[in-house]
C-alpha cells in the first residue's frame, strides 16, 4: 500500500468522522459512497459494497466514541432515550449485521439507498417548537422509541452503518426530541448499535484490517472536533446541513442503482 491509499483513507475517514461528530451521526452516509468511489476513482484502490460496510461499521464505532466524550458532561445525554433505543438497536443491527453475508453488492446498495431515501423525506417534514422545550420536561415513547430502533438496527447492521442518518430524523420528527439532546444521545445510540454491526461483520470475514485501522485514526482525531463544533451551531443551521447531506447521498446512491 502506497502512501497515496493511505492519503486518501484518511480523508475519507476524517470528513466523514468530522460530520459525524457535529450532526451525531456515525458518519456511515459520509463514508460508505465516498470509500466505494473515491479510491477506484484515484486509481489507489477498489473496495467492494461488502468490503466497505466492514471498514465503515469499524470506522462507526471509533468515531460515535469521540463524539460522546466530548457530550459527556453536557445534559444532552438522554440516558433513558439511549437505553431503550440503544438496546434495541443492537440487537437489530448484530442481526442485520449476519444477514448481509448472503447478500449481493446490488442488494447492499439498494437497502442504503432506500434508508436514506426515507430519512430525507423526514428531514424536511416541518417541525416547530421542539427546541423551545427544556430538558428535564421532553417527554419519551417508549415504545416507539424501541420498535423504530429495532428495524433501522436491521437495516443498518446490513450496510455496516450505525444508523443515525435515519435515527435523527425519528428522533427529531416522530419522538420530538430536541435537537442538542438528539445529536448528543444518537451519537451515544449510534455507538451502541455499531457494536452489533462489528460484530457480525468480523464473525462474518468482511472487515479490511488496514483500511480500518486508518479510519480509526482519522476518526478518533476528527470526531471530537466536529462534536465541539456542532455545540457552536445553530440547531436550524444543523437540521438543514443533515437534511441537504442524506439528500445528496440518497440521489447518488440512486443513480448508481438504476
Amino acid at each position: 500500500m502506497d502512501i497515496s491509499f493511505i492519503i486518501t483513507i484518511f480523508l475519507i475517514g476524517f470528513v466523514g468522522s468530522f460530520i459525524s461528530g457535529m450532526l451525531g451521526i456515525g458518519g456511515a452516509i459520509i463514508n460508505f459512497p465516498m470509500l466505494l468511489y473515491i479510491p477506484a476513482l484515484l486509481g489507489v484502490a477498489h473496495f467492494t459494497a461488502n468490503e466497505v460496510s466492514g471498514i465503515t461499521a469499524i470506522q462507526v464505532f471509533f468515531s460515535t466514541i469521540g463524539g460522546v466524550w466530548v457530550y459527556r458532561k453536557s445534559g444532552f445525554l438522554n440516558k433513558t432515550l439511549i437505553a431503550y433505543m440503544g438496546i434495541s438497536i443492537l440487537i437489530g443491527s448484530f442481526i442485520g449485521g449476519l444477514g448481509s453475508t448472503h447478500m449481493p453488492e446490488t442488494g447492499i446498495n439498494i437497502v442504503y439507498g432506500v434508508l436514506a431515501l426515507l430519512a430525507v423525506i423526514m428531514m424536511f417534514v416541518p417541525r416547530k417548537g421542539i427546541d423551545d422545550i427544556p430538558l428535564e420536561q421532553v417527554k419519551l415513547n417508549k415504545f416507539l422509541a424501541a420498535f423504530f430502533a429495532f428495524m433501522v438496527g436491521i437495516g443498518a447492521g446490513i450496510v455496516g452503518a450505525g444508523g443515525a442518518f435515519l435515527l435523527v430524523p425519528i428522533m427529531l420528527t416522530v419522538l420530538k426530541i430536541p435537537t442538542r439532546m438528539t445529536i448528543a444521545s444518537s451519537l451515544a445510540i449510534t455507538l451502541i448499535s455499531s457494536i452489533g454491526a462489528v460484530s457480525g461483520k468480523l464473525s462474518t470475514g468482511q472487515v479490511s484490517l488496514l483500511p480500518s485501522l486508518i479510519m480509526v485514526g482519522a476518526s478518533l482525531i476528527a470526531s471530537p472536533i466536529g462534536a465541539n463544533t456542532g455545540k457552536l451551531v445553530n440547531t436550524k443551521v444543523l437540521q438543514m446541513i443533515m437534511g441537504l447531506l442524506i439528500l445528496a447521498t440518497a440521489v447518488k446512491t440512486w443513480m448508481e442503482i438504476l
